[in-house]
């Protein structure tokens, strides 16, 4: 999220220290936002083009499920090097910083989801989101390799009811992917990991009644200064940007699946005056709502 955005949201916030200029992709370097119900490529498809190596990057709103198939290398995840392997699948939740080393000639499967996505197959009481919000690499099954060949197919054809079988098919990806990162992770878990997944759930529950970072923390019983910490261990990202960030793709999920007025999104939203949230959406994401809504549909 852009900084300016912040200034919007909340004026008597404390300027961040200036962070290393780290890449920020929509798709791996493309313009294009939410091309599709999920995005499907092989790994060889984008690696071959830069010698096999994508430096560090990361997605404001994108996460990404990787399968490897054979072949291997390194992945560079928020700092850490973790080898790759053949049947490993690499966890790469929305904004964490990532990059990758491969095997010239390595196969496998790169599957995008747009974070609205997500927000959509999610539910708080189930865990999942907490399960996802790591970075890691982790043993493949069978059966994650046999969903991941199904979502490839369906995304290449264009059968009725495509879009909704997209939409399962990802959600059933998923939660197999954060069953698979909690087994390996299984009697790993700390209290502040605790915190962040009770952070979340909170979110989820609150987001549209425009909870403070104040509400949430008092919310857990900890200070504000001690959630930012959680938050930071977790994602690399204080409170205040995944509040902001939540609120974000909520609206975003509105002006892309719904016909609303923007002005019925921002009071939906608990703005009380559509033009400061129209500024705000503007200062996230570089384009107003209405602009955004006619990129979508070709500037129609």
């Amino acid at each position: 999220m852009e900084r300016s955005a912040f200034v919007l949201y909340n004026s008597n916030m404390r300027a961040a220290a200036p962070a290393p200029a780290i890449r920020v992709y929509n798709l791996f370097g493309e313009s294009g936002d939410l091309p599709d119900v999920v995005h499907c490529e092989t790994i060889a498809s984008r690696s071959v083009l830069h010698d096999w190596t994508l430096a560090v990057h990361r997605h404001a709103r994108l996460h990404q499920v990787l399968l490897i198939e054979r072949g291997g290398g390194e992945a560079t995840l928020d700092g850490r090097v973790v080898p790759l392997r053949p049947m490993q699948i690499v966890n790469v939740p929305v904004g964490h910083v990532h990059g990758f080393r491969f095997v010239p000639g390595t196969q496998g499967w790169v599957l995008t989801i747009a974070a609205e996505i997500l927000d959509e197959a999610l539910l708080a009481a189930e865990g999942l989101r907490g399960a996802l919000s790591r970075s890691a690499v982790v043993r493949g099954t069978p059966q994650i390799r046999a969903t991941m060949k199904q979502i490839f197919a369906e995304h290449a054809a264009c059968n009725f009811g495509r879009a909704h079988l997209l939409r399962a098919l990802s959600a059933a990806m998923i939660g197999l992917v954060a069953r698979a990162l909690v087994g390996e992770s299984s009697g790993n878990g700390t209290a502040e990991s605790g915190l962040f997944r009770r952070f979340e759930a909170l979110l989820e529950m609150h987001h549209l009644q425009r909870w403070s970072v104040a509400d949430y923390a008092k919310a857990l019983a900890i200070t504000p200064t001690h959630l930012n910490r959680v938050t930071r261990t977790a994602t690399g990202d204080t409170a205040s940007h995944l509040i902001l960030n939540r609120l974000i793709r909520e609206a975003r999920r509105n002006l892309v699946y719904t016909n609303l007025p923007v002005s019925t999104i921002a009071y939906a939203l608990g703005f009380e005056d559509p033009a400061y949230f129209s500024r705000v959406y503007a200062a996230a994401t570089g384009l107003s709502p209405r602009a955004f809504r006619a990129q979508l549909h070709g500037g129609e």
